[in-house]
């Protein structure tokens, strides 16, 4: 008898981008949208995710006009704004459930991490079973990466209630109470970055056109 548990495919999967932090440390506005010479870093990872998933919605508060561009669903925060990136998990999970019944998990994606591995999707998919829900996190150098992560949307009530309840911050505490896996990535070969490398500052700006300068020779 095969006992070897099924895995996800890409089509049960929604990817969300995680757009709507508020960048204090950039000085306000969104990072997401910021000119990095001709293309935004939104530009740049949606360019990396859409050969992984076909179904992509943006997680943004305020007014989603300023995202028509690309032509995706624009969800806010369900509570509060800017509430953390497990509020943009839940927006994810909650949009799933309403608007794409035959999705069971949701991909998340930092609005502001332009070079995250190009094979994110398929390695998810690899770790965790169809049959039951497990998160998985992606890690790297050691170090988990919780923006990055594949959530089951069975999980999506008692979020709502952890999030309710307070726990806004709390990422990892939330996934302590699941299941879960953590996938580790390598540095990434072209850049010698971090493949998680986010840009926090405006000094991290520069980084990112000089890694820009090595991955499109």
């Amino acid at each position: 008898m095969n006992t070897t548990p099924s895995r996800l495919t890409r089509n049960k999967l929604l990817g969300c981008v995680l757009a709507g932090g508020q960048s204090r440390r950039m000085g306000g506005g969104d990072k997401p949208l910021m000119d990095l010479g001709g293309r935004t870093m939104l530009d740049m990872i949606l360019a990396r995710l859409t050969p992984q998933l076909a179904d992509i919605v943006l997680n943004a508060n305020g007014d989603p006009e300023r995202f028509a561009r690309f032509d995706l669903p624009v969800v806010p925060d369900p509570l509060g704004d800017y509430a953390g990136p497990l509020a943009g998990v839940l927006a994810g999970l909650e949009f799933a459930a309403a608007h794409r019944p035959d999705v069971s998990h949701v991909v998340s994606v930092a609005g502001d991490t332009p070079f995250f591995p190009t094979d994110l999707v398929g390695r998810f998919c690899a770790a965790v079973p169809s049959d039951r829900p497990v998160i998985a996190l992606a890690s790297s150098a050691d170090k988990l990466q919780p923006v990055f992560g594949l959530w089951p949307v069975a999980l999506k009530s008692d979020l709502h209630d952890w999030l309710d309840s307070g726990q806004s911050g709390k990422v990892l505490a939330f996934v302590d109470r699941h299941d879960s896996v953590e996938v580790a990535f390598d540095t990434d070969p072209v850049s010698g970055l971090d493949p998680f490398f986010n840009a926090n500052r405006p000094d991290d700006l520069a980084t990112v056109r000089d890694a820009l300068s090595l991955t499109d020779r």
